[in-house]
């Protein structure tokens, strides 16, 4: 049976990040203004529509970051703080780098194995934080920002291993370059630019897909959630929450290990020492704008990424420092986590609000004929 539309719950749904946008421009306008730099001259550059260019690049970023927000999202729908995503996902981006230079496979099958070793190693590396927490009780949240520092230190560790097979002289640090077929050629945009989209921008629509779908028309997307919610109600109606918290924290370790898939095979292909880091923390932002919606996440990849764009330009068109770009991000961060609060609390009192006045029409009606006292 089809949903019923709900004009009230969309116009609520619209408001809340629509509000989010307005706090983060006021307020940064505000801190433009205290600071006597130009407010209109700002906004101008910064609403300036995409040239091809920047548009693929705006694409390219957000689909890294879609990846990262998605993970962190799959532990926030299980009440789980998944901050371990930035060392999951570097671990198994030199995994899958390390594997996929040695070219056991050829072709398309190195592309596949790649693929496999980074989500198999993403989520052994999220696997740890799980164990603990499922048999000794430690906080996800501690042990996985514990296990980001452990990843910077092997990584590094392993990547000047590496380096000591290479000619003597050479300061490129890095894994062996993948082989020509195991690289990814993206597509081109409207416009002529020889930029190109990732071609696992289609991997991260599927991504998104089966997302919504797990979580919301499966019994298990059911268990997370309703364990999410309440774990007492859950133990209660059968759930095995140490099973869901392990498997919840498997899958988000997997999607993690997809994060710098797009680099390795479409731009950087081979993992060294200016592989771009902090991804994992921009994924916790945009998966709270986004709240946990797979479509959601997905505006606000593009946003995001939008705004990091145009920061690149913002000194030189405004003599402003781009640092008020991070501002803007704050700023929005917070702004949503608030005006979804809001937006929440007011359509539970215009629901009560249409309780009472149901039941109290109800009360009008005069008894039918007949009935007894």
């Amino acid at each position: 049976m089809m949903a019923r539309f709900e004009p009230r719950r969309l116009a609520l749904g619209i408001a809340a990040p629509v509000l989010a946008l307005l706090v983060a421009v006021l307020v940064t306008s505000l801190i433009l203004l205290i600071t006597g730099d130009p407010v209109g001259d700002v906004w101008s550059q910064m609403l300036k529509a995409p040239k091809p260019g920047q548009a693929t690049d705006m694409i390219n970023n957000a689909t890294v970051l879609y990846f990262s927000a998605i993970a962190v999202a799959i532990g926030f729908r299980m009440n789980l703080f998944n901050i371990g995503v930035d060392g999951q996902y570097r671990v198994a981006a030199f995994a899958a780098a390390a594997v996929g230079g040695e070219a056991f496979l050829p072709g398309p099958l190195n592309i596949v194995l790649i693929l496999l070793v980074a989500m198999a190693t993403g989520a052994l590396w999220a696997g740890i934080a799980a164990w603990l927490k499922v048999t000794r009780g430690v906080s996800e949240v501690i042990s996985t920002i514990m296990l980001n520092s452990i990843a910077t230190g092997v990584v590094a560790w392993l990547l000047h291993k590496v380096a000591a097979d290479q000619a003597e002289g050479s300061n490129d640090i890095g894994t062996k370059r993948l082989p020509d077929s195991s690289h990814l050629d993206g597509f081109v945009l409207l416009g002529g630019t020889q930029k190109k989209v990732y071609a696992l921008v289609i991997l991260a629509v599927l991504v998104g897909f089966l997302y919504w779908f797990v979580i919301n028309r499966t019994r298990f997307g059911f268990d997370l959630r309703a364990t999410g919610r309440s774990e007492s109600a859950a133990v209660a109606s059968g759930v095995n929450v140490k099973r869901m918290v392990l498997i919840s924290m498997l899958l988000s370790g997997a999607v993690a290990g997809m994060v710098g898939l797009p680099l390795l095979l479409g731009e950087n292909y081979n993992y060294g020492t200016d592989f771009q880091a902090g991804l994992g923390f921009s994924g916790i932002a945009i998966a709270l704008i986004g709240r946990n919606n797979a479509v959601g996440i997905g505006l606000g990849a593009l946003l995001w990424s939008y705004l990091e764009k145009q920061a690149v330009t913002l000194p030189i068109a405004t003599d402003v420092d781009d640092s008020i770009v991070k501002i803007i991000q704050g700023v929005m961060v917070l702004a949503v986590v608030i005006a979804y609060e809001v937006v929440r609390r007011v359509g539970q009192r215009l629901e009560q609000q249409q309780v009472t006045t149901q039941l109290a029409a109800q009360d009008a009606e005069p008894a039918p004929e007949g009935a007894s006292a």
